[in-house]
Protein backbone atom coordinates (compact mmCIF):
# COMPACT_ATOMS: atom_id res chain seq x y z
CA UNK A 1 0.00 0.00 0.00
CA UNK A 2 2.82 2.39 0.83
CA UNK A 3 4.34 1.75 -2.61
CA UNK A 4 1.06 2.62 -4.37
CA UNK A 5 0.83 5.90 -2.45
CA UNK A 6 4.45 6.71 -3.36
CA UNK A 7 3.78 5.91 -7.03
CA UNK A 8 0.67 8.07 -7.03
CA UNK A 9 2.60 11.04 -5.65
CA UNK A 10 5.96 10.71 -7.39
CA UNK A 11 5.95 7.77 -9.79
CA UNK A 12 5.14 7.26 -13.44
CA UNK A 13 1.49 7.64 -14.45
CA UNK A 14 1.81 4.97 -17.20
CA UNK A 15 -0.21 7.08 -19.63
CA UNK A 16 1.77 6.13 -22.76
CA UNK A 17 1.81 2.40 -23.49
CA UNK A 18 2.53 0.10 -26.40
CA UNK A 19 -0.16 -1.63 -28.42
CA UNK A 20 -1.14 -4.88 -26.64
CA UNK A 21 1.38 -7.67 -27.26
CA UNK A 22 0.55 -11.37 -27.01
CA UNK A 23 3.57 -13.44 -26.02
CA UNK A 24 4.50 -16.95 -27.01
CA UNK A 25 2.89 -19.91 -25.32
CA UNK A 26 4.67 -20.68 -22.07
CA UNK A 27 4.15 -23.33 -19.47
CA UNK A 28 1.19 -21.38 -18.10
CA UNK A 29 -0.45 -19.89 -21.24
CA UNK A 30 -0.31 -17.04 -23.70
CA UNK A 31 -0.46 -13.69 -22.02
CA UNK A 32 -1.27 -10.30 -23.43
CA UNK A 33 0.49 -7.30 -21.99
CA UNK A 34 1.38 -3.65 -22.62
CA UNK A 35 4.59 -1.82 -21.75
CA UNK A 36 4.79 1.74 -20.41
CA UNK A 37 6.87 3.79 -22.86
CA UNK A 38 8.11 6.09 -20.10
CA UNK A 39 9.34 3.64 -17.44
CA UNK A 40 9.33 0.23 -19.18
CA UNK A 41 7.02 -1.51 -16.70
CA UNK A 42 4.81 -4.32 -18.09
CA UNK A 43 1.10 -4.66 -17.33
CA UNK A 44 -1.44 -7.34 -18.19
CA UNK A 45 -4.05 -6.38 -20.78
CA UNK A 46 -7.63 -7.65 -21.03
CA UNK A 47 -8.87 -7.71 -24.64
CA UNK A 48 -12.50 -8.23 -23.61
CA UNK A 49 -12.60 -5.18 -21.34
CA UNK A 50 -9.91 -3.33 -23.33
CA UNK A 51 -8.25 -2.32 -20.06
CA UNK A 52 -4.75 -2.34 -18.62
CA UNK A 53 -4.50 -4.61 -15.60
CA UNK A 54 -2.02 -5.45 -12.87
CA UNK A 55 1.76 -5.15 -13.21
CA UNK A 56 3.53 -8.24 -14.58
CA UNK A 57 6.28 -9.74 -12.43
CA UNK A 58 9.66 -9.60 -14.16
CA UNK A 59 10.98 -12.95 -15.40
CA UNK A 60 14.79 -13.33 -15.51
CA UNK A 61 16.21 -13.60 -19.04
CA UNK A 62 17.77 -16.98 -18.29
CA UNK A 63 14.37 -18.48 -17.46
CA UNK A 64 12.87 -17.00 -20.62
CA UNK A 65 15.63 -18.52 -22.75
CA UNK A 66 15.16 -21.96 -21.18
CA UNK A 67 11.39 -21.98 -21.77
CA UNK A 68 11.82 -20.87 -25.40
CA UNK A 69 13.81 -23.99 -26.29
Amino acid sequence: MLQSIFDALFGCGHQRTTFPITGRATAARNRTYVVCLDCGKEFTYDWRKMRVGDPVEAVPAAVTELTAR
